[in-house]
């Protein structure tokens, strides 16, 4: 049987879309650690988890056996309003380059929110109003996040209180805008409007903020309103658990054309994108099926994978969160202002660690000017302006690209385009003006942040 010629953009059909989301955690003989309560230092039971996020979720975050969770009707109705998304064959990029490799990319942008965020957002927030919920509360960093739960909410006529990293609330007007367009309440943090904020300013008065100050005004306003839940954007289980139709709508989109992918690339900060898109292909490492060379991308300012500890942390800077087993820089770590991209959490999802952990994967870390250079190269080619967050994928994608060029080698990469960078044009204006600097925390401030890591028994 002939092969058939791939296409610039694969889109499956509608009736195509995934059905169940994928639980990796299925098929890892070594799971996760459990989140553990601070108080206790014991596993966190279901009842104590409700206090914060809602029963439905608690079950998918605690759920560690069920491999396929059916997705509901009005989430999937929801979905078809941007998916399938794309699957990109970009041609014009591998010719640019000269590179015998075959270069694929999912591209997550084409929503109101600019990114995959939204296939989590929808989610949470269908759960929250199927448990009689009035509203939710959550953080957001760069805004996308913020931006789709704000769209979720509105869909389903939910309140929504966001706390907004300062140095973003200030840099990111428009994306604030976005989210204030769609009913939600939108504060800087850290703020004077909750308790964990106003000892966090009166330590730091200067601070620019943190997604770890973030959660943590976030969670105490849910826990101290009634009808009020607090939902994340990433790191969770039950996160990367929703954003699986990526990598399921991805492999679904190889798979009809007979192909497979040789390098697997997601940038990471607390891993919903790359958990999302790598989550089958996962599975078919851990089941034995197959066997992919996967590489996260995090950035030098805030490298918890290659620079972290695999230990016990505080998932909030305020420290009233449970504590999750991840690498991390400790939750008091602040990063640089100067990154411009999102990416900025202290730790990295769990799931994702443990996998890092047993040598499932790589991770390598970026300078933000050269991940700018690499974005301002791909949307002069393939004509996407790409998110910060995206193009630290993006700066890999051309490294390993090149690397087939001198060495002949036809290998077939895929990565994950987060979303649109429409709104972080300011970044890009510092990287145009030569104003973006390459910040990269010490060995000295690291030891600082992490000498302050729990002692756990």
């Amino acid at each position: 049987m002939k092969k058939q010629p791939v296409p610039y953009k694969i889109y499956l059909e509608e009736k195509e879309m995934p059905t169940h989301y994928y639980n990796v955690r299925a098929d890892m003989k070594q799971k996760p650690a459990p989140l553990i309560n601070p108080g206790t230092h014991q596993p966190m039971t279901a009842e104590e988890l409700e206090h914060v996020f809602c029963t439905e979720l608690v079950k998918q975050e605690l759920d560690n056996d069920t491999p396929y969770i059916a997705i509901p009707d009005e989430i999937r109705s929801f979905y078809k309003m941007y998916r399938p998304s794309p699957l990109v064959r970009a041609y014009e990029l591998e010719r640019k380059l000269q590179t015998p490799a075959h270069i694929y990319y999912k591209f997550e942008g084409n929503n109101t929110s600019g990114s995959h965020k939204l296939n989590s957002a929808i989610a949470q927030a269908y759960y929250a109003k199927k448990q009689g919920l009035i509203g939710l509360t959550t953080e957001t960093g760069a805004g996308q996040w913020g931006t789709a739960l704000s769209m979720a909410c509105a869909y389903l006529g939910m309140d929504l209180k966001v706390y907004m990293v300062k140095g973003s609330y200030h840099q990111k007007p428009f994306r604030r805008e976005v989210m204030r367009t769609y009913g939600a309440s939108v504060t800087p943090s850290p703020s004077d409007t909750t308790e964990v904020g106003r000892r966090i300013l009166a330590a730091h008065p200067d601070t620019t903020g943190s997604l770890g100050c973030a959660i943590s005004e976030a969670v105490e306003y849910a826990v101290t309103h009634e009808g009020y839940r607090y939902v994340l954007g990433s790191v969770l289980n039950q996160v990367l658990l929703h954003q699986s139709v990526i990598g399921l709508e991805t492999k679904a989109a190889m798979d009809k054309y007979g192909i497979r992918p040789d390098i697997i690339i997601g940038c990471a900060g607390g891993g919903s994108n790359l958990g999302g898109l790598i989550a089958p292909f996962m599975g078919q490492k851990l089941r034995g099926e197959a066997d992919y060379h996967i590489i996260a991308i995090e950035p030098a300012s805030c490298p918890s994978f290659t620079r972290g500890k695999y230990a016990y942390d505080f998932c909030d800077t305020g420290m009233i969160c449970p504590l999750a087993k991840m690498y991390t820089l400790g939750s008091d770590f602040i990063p640089s202002p100067n990154h411009a991209g999102g990416l900025r959490y202290h730790g990295m999802s769990p799931i994702l660690s443990e996998l890092y952990h047993q040598g499932l994967m790589e991770a390598r870390s970026v300078e933000q000017t050269s991940v700018f250079e690499a974005a301002e190269y791909f949307a002069r080619i393939e004509g996407i302006l790409p998110a910060p967050e995206s193009s630290h994928a993006i700066r890999v994608a051309l490294d390993e690209a090149i690397r087939c060029k001198e060495t002949g080698e036809e290998k077939t990469i895929l990565f994950g385009l987060t979303g649109t960078g429409y709104f972080d044009l300011k970044a890009y204006e510092e990287y145009n003006d030569g104003t973006m600097t390459d910040y990269i925390p010490t060995d000295e401030e690291l030891a600082r942040s992490l000498a302050k890591l729990p002692k756990m028994d």
